[in-house]
């Protein structure tokens, strides 16, 4: 190794004896109120839905039979209103649920789809849940779906998108919903992305960014197996038409891998990358930032940071591990060896990325904002996100672990905000397991209240 890289080794090290650079403070929130909702499956992980919808809450998830349920309650009462639909979940921890809200009211639902015709509700009636239906959108493309998502473009209309196909070939559709009509279209005529029948994009996105673009960065992936993720990408579009590169240059809709000017990084299939295995933020002068791990030119699993700069991607490793990480498999993978969390930043203009390693544990490291090089000195620990005991299961069985799903809208409040927490064990590759199978988990709803004053509404 050269000299540069037993420094980096060194500081790396340095880092992880430390047992990571900064361990989370305390949390802004704690938790005020508990409310059961229902037991539920703790035997695999699938996710379920919350949405804070002005004074009117609804969360949708399977029951312990698995099947799909919807509750809602008044924000002023404790009780539920339940309702059961015609959809029942088998082992697959793809089929997550997702809500929205349209104008009206009205509650939309999708979920429990992975690679099945579309399963959408909607109700008939705003705020009534036992009027929810099944329906069709727009009737074309709806045989073989995943991945449903809600969002909002510029204009504030309900967006749905969702993958047509299959790992390994697929494509993402966009349809956008009439308030007037009460119906769906296209937003786009083309797909967004075109894997052309020889790979599929696993896009993270698009979100809004606070330069008031729309950003989405991905992998491709050329066959079910997770293995094969490679080029690691980007675009940005002002409002979920017109999409430009990093650079600024118009896309041409599709987008596929012989898209000029998407790369962020080439890496090769078998180079260490993983569907999801990236995160999106953006620096103090609104350029995106993205950190992602792969397997360095020695075969060595590594933390990597990648910031567009003076026309092109600048690329920094954050880490000189000294161990690979293999993987590969198809369904929803376990634990792979390498998980990283989206980073933070700290007063100081550093940014702090956590880390699960097979081999080096958990920890995290830490790199200058505007070098991107790691760092060490004068690092403020994170506050953490959520209070540390909604970390900790209620199941005393091994390998089950807590879950939360954050809320989809949000509180009137700016001193209050709302999770769902329930335990369940890790995904086992969307099949049924062997031997006995911990007891159902409770369903919560927490309430959490900020500890200290808000600054800005």
């Amino acid at each position: 190794m050269n000299l540069k890289t037993n420094l980096l080794s060194a500081l790396v090290l340095a880092i992880m004896l430390a047992g990571g650079i900064a361990q989370a403070g305390e949390s802004l929130w704690r938790v005020e109120e508990r409310i059961d909702i229902e037991a539920v499956p703790s035997w695999f992980p699938v996710g379920f839905s919350l949405l804070t919808a002005g004074e009117r809450q609804y969360v949708a998830y399977y029951n312990a039979q698995h099947q799909l349920t919807v509750a809602t309650r008044a924000l002023d009462q404790r009780q539920w209103q339940t309702v059961k639909l015609d959809s029942k979940v088998g082992w697959d921890s793809h089929n997550y649920l997702t809500m929205a809200c349209d104008a009206a009211g009205n509650l939309h639902l999708a979920g429990n789809m992975h690679c099945v015709p579309l399963v959408y509700f909607c109700t008939e009636s705003p705020g009534d849940i036992t009027t929810l239906r099944r329906k069709a959108m727009t009737g074309q493309d709806e045989a073989r779906c995943t991945y449903p998502v809600f969002m909002r473009d510029a204009a504030g209309r309900l967006i749905f998108h969702y993958r047509d196909g299959s790992s390994g070939n697929g494509r993402r559709l966009y349809n956008v919903y009439d308030d007037k009509t009460q119906t769906w279209s296209r937003l786009l005529q083309t797909p967004l992305f075109d894997g052309q029948g020889q790979r599929n994009a696993y896009p993270l996105g698009p979100i809004a960014g606070p330069d008031k673009r729309f950003h989405v960065h991905w992998v491709w992936r050329d066959t079910p197996d997770c293995a094969t993720n490679n080029n690691l990408s980007y675009a940005r579009s002002p409002d979920l038409i017109h999409w430009e590169t990093a650079a600024g240059e118009p896309i041409a809709l599709p987008m596929t891998l012989a898209t000029k000017g998407l790369i962020v990084d080439p890496v090769p299939s078998g180079g260490g990358m993983i569907n999801g295995g990236s995160h999106l933020v953006f620096d103090s002068l609104q350029r995106p930032l993205i950190v992602y791990h792969k397997s360095d030119s020695s075969g060595n699993m590594q933390i990597y940071a990648a910031r567009f700069d003076d026309g092109k991607w600048t690329i920094q490793s954050l880490t000189a591990w000294e161990q690979p990480v293999k993987f590969s498999g198809g369904g929803a993978m376990p634990f792979i060896g390498i998980q990283i969390a989206t980073p933070q930043r700290t007063p100081e203009g550093a940014w702090i990325v956590g880390y699960h390693h097979r081999d080096y544990g958990r920890g995290s490291v830490a790199f200058d904002e505007t070098t991107l090089q790691p760092v060490t000195a004068n690092v403020t620990p994170p506050q953490r996100e959520l209070p540390a005991e909604l970390n900790q299961s209620e199941i005393q069985f091994e390998g089950v672990g807590a879950r939360q799903a954050g809320d989809l809208g949000k509180s009137n409040d700016p001193h209050v905000r709302y999770v769902l927490t329930w335990a369940t064990l890790p995904a086992n590759h969307d099949r049924p397991r062997n031997g006995p199978l911990p007891p159902p988990a409770m369903l919560r709803l927490c309430k959490l209240v900020r500890a200290e004053p808000v600054d800005k509404p």
